[in-house]
């Protein structure tokens, strides 16, 4: 594929040149997370400053902003806004985000998460007093949440920002108006979705008469999502979250036709991001840093971790560049445990307490000791049950097991050494398939998120209720993990990373974590190793990456395995011991790295 450029004006300071690339992909296989078969990557070196996002598009633009002289708010302002362009089906603006933040001195934490509208009660996806099924309530105005990426992209750039706001959606404004070239994953993900076609506003735009997507390669313009963005651009998120936009938000969820939602226009207008205190965990020489609830990633990463660090070697954790069975073994036992503990606990903090009153109670070493103590030679299947982290009795009932999609992850450190880990979602692949124009009567739009099924369906389990259950104003608990890394003596920023994945974001970042802390590798090598996950019961091993051998070991043990896609979405830029970075993006998607 020929490169394309476009360029566009950023406001006062200059004409930056923009490029796509062409890449050759396999076709996909058909997963719950589409993704655009796997082809392996370089990994990129820099001196001064790298961008990672999953799409070349996205990433250029953040590029070019940091070439501009702006910083690694600034870059992810960018790459955000085309993201939600060129990748509708993982985020954009009727999503949200959780964005980690070291300016240099300080880790900041903008929480960016969904909230249910104000007149939901626990019962939002019951009916006749059993649970919809997943996708009935998925595809419904009843899934939407309260959007929060615009607020959170504003009130970070408020605070640390560079360049003019309404510079950095001028990118994403550009594309959307002169077109980009349709890519694969976006090709594949609207080819096997179903449900989008139900959408009148998202099936004119995006399929034929014959109801076909949009070929790899075609050009797609969205005039009513750039008409969106010039009112953002020009008036902040008040343009998004009052009037026209507003608006038509919500008449298209309460007027949904088969399951109205209940959102109202006050609901939009008082929504906040807010800034909360993120967790930095000690872990031998590093110093690792994530988001606190509402996400449950940080959290369930590092007890997997501290589980393992105090488990014998059963074998070498690598066998011929695959991870080995007696790892994997270990690996997936700790997993079980710390998702126990996950579904029983967390969940928004503005409505339920911490174990002990201190989530990092849930870390404490003698906890994690006999927590790991529990691990044996032979797998515990489902029979995981949470532990008792402190003294305080809770009154929760565990929460079943619910599907978990979607999402898409930026990293950034800028030449500064300022560093961003982001992870932004619609949940869902194209979210609650419902596409708003923002009242523009133009074709196009952006995709309202399903992020309320995050929620436990059931208020409560045997009486008790669940703490993830929905209530009117709270945030549902996520499996986003961004993760900035830092050395434990000298506090210098050592690397960001995250991915996408559903609740499985949590095995793709733990993992990724050992592989550059103990194996040695580098960050493109990490992204590259096969995923094997479980969330407490059968084993998801990535189809066709293990050898027979390491499966049929694990067997031995008693897992239940079984093989398919695991598209995780992978992201990390690591500093070398020269000062240098080195960046690596996710074989299973489209992402790239670029620096200077």
């Amino acid at each position: 594929m020929p490169s394309r450029k476009i360029a566009w004006l950023l406001p006062g300071l200059l004409v930056v040149p923009f490029y796509a690339w062409g890449f050759d992909y396999e076709t996909p296989a058909i997963s719950p997370e589409d993704g655009s078969g796997y082809e392996e990557k370089p990994g990129w070196a820099a001196d001064e400053f790298a961008v990672a996002a999953a799409n070349p598009l996205a990433t250029d633009a953040g590029y070019q902003v940091l070439k501009a002289g702006g910083n690694a708010i600034d870059a992810a302002i960018a790459v955000q806004m085309v993201l939600g362009l060129v990748e509708p089906q993982s985020s954009g603006l009727g999503g949200g985000a959780f964005l980690l933040y070291y300016d240099g001195h300080d880790v900041l934490a903008y929480d960016g998460r969904e909230t249910a509208p104000a007149a939901v009660d626990g019962d939002l996806f019951m009916e006749d007093g059993e649970p919809l099924a997943f996708m009935e309530a998925v595809t419904s105005g009843r899934s939407v949440g309260v959007p929060g990426t615009v607020r959170l992209m504003e009130k970070a750039h408020a605070a640390h920002g560079s360049l003019p706001w309404a510079a950095l959606l001028t990118p994403a404004i550009t594309l959307a108006e002169e077109g980009f070239a349709v890519s694969p994953r976006l090709h594949t993900s609207l080819a096997n979705d179903e449900a989008l076609r139900n959408n009148d506003l998202a099936r004119a735009f995006y399929y034929d008469e014959e109801g076909d997507p949009i070929e790899v390669g075609e050009t797609l313009n969205n005039p009513a999502l750039a008409a969106v963005l010039k009112r953002i651009a020009r008036n902040g998120s008040a343009a998004f979250y009052q009037g026209g936009i507003a608006q038509d938000m919500v008449e298209r969820i309460t007027q949904h036709p088969e399951r109205p939602g209940e959102m109202a226009l006050d609901d939009l207008e008082t929504y906040e991001a807010i800034l909360r205190d993120p967790l930095c965990t000690p872990w031998q020489q590093w110093e690792v840093c994530g988001f606190p609830p509402p996400s449950s990633g940080h959290l369930t990463v590092m007890q997997i971790l501290g589980m393992l660090d105090q488990q014998p070697l059963l074998e070498a954790p690598l066998d011929d560049g695959v991870t080995s069975s007696g790892w994997l073994h270990q690996f997936l036992e700790a997993s079980r445990l710390a998702f126990a503990d996950r579904n029983y606990y967390i969940a928004d903090p503005d409505f339920v307490d911490a174990p002990g009153g201190d989530w990092s109670s849930m870390l404490a070493p003698d906890y994690l000791a006999e927590r790991s103590a529990l691990i044996g030679q032979e797998s515990m299947g489902n029979g995981a049950e949470h532990g008792r982290p402190g003294e305080m009795q809770t009154s929760f009932a565990a929460q079943p097991t619910q599907p978990e999609y979607g999402t898409s992850h930026i990293s950034i450190v800028d030449a500064e050494g300022r560093s961003v880990s982001m992870t932004t979602t619609i949940e869902q692949a194209f979210g609650s398939r419902i596409m708003s124009d923002g009242g523009t009567d133009l074709p196009g739009g952006f995709m309202l998120n399903n992020e309320l099924t995050d929620f436990a369906f059931q208020p409560e389990e045997e009486g008790e209720p669940v703490a993830n259950r929905v209530e009117p104003g709270k945030r549902p608990r996520s499996s986003m993990s961004p993760t900035l890394i830092f050395d434990r003596e000298s506090g210098e920023l050592l690397g960001s990373l995250g991915s996408p994945g559903g609740a499985a974001i949590i095995h793709y970042t733990a993992r990724t974590l050992v592989a550059l802390r103990d194996w040695g590798m580098n960050a493109q090598t990490a992204l590259n190793l096969p995923h094997a996950v479980t969330l407490g019961d059968q084993v998801w091993v990535e189809k066709d990456r293990f050898p027979e051998a390491t499966r049929d070991a694990l067997r031995e043990r008693g897992h239940e395995i079984s093989e398919r896609a695991l598209t995780s979405g992978l992201q990390a830029i690591m500093r070398d011991e020269d000062g240098s970075l080195f960046g690596g993006a996710d074989p299973r998607r489209e992402g790239v790295v670029m620096g200077d």
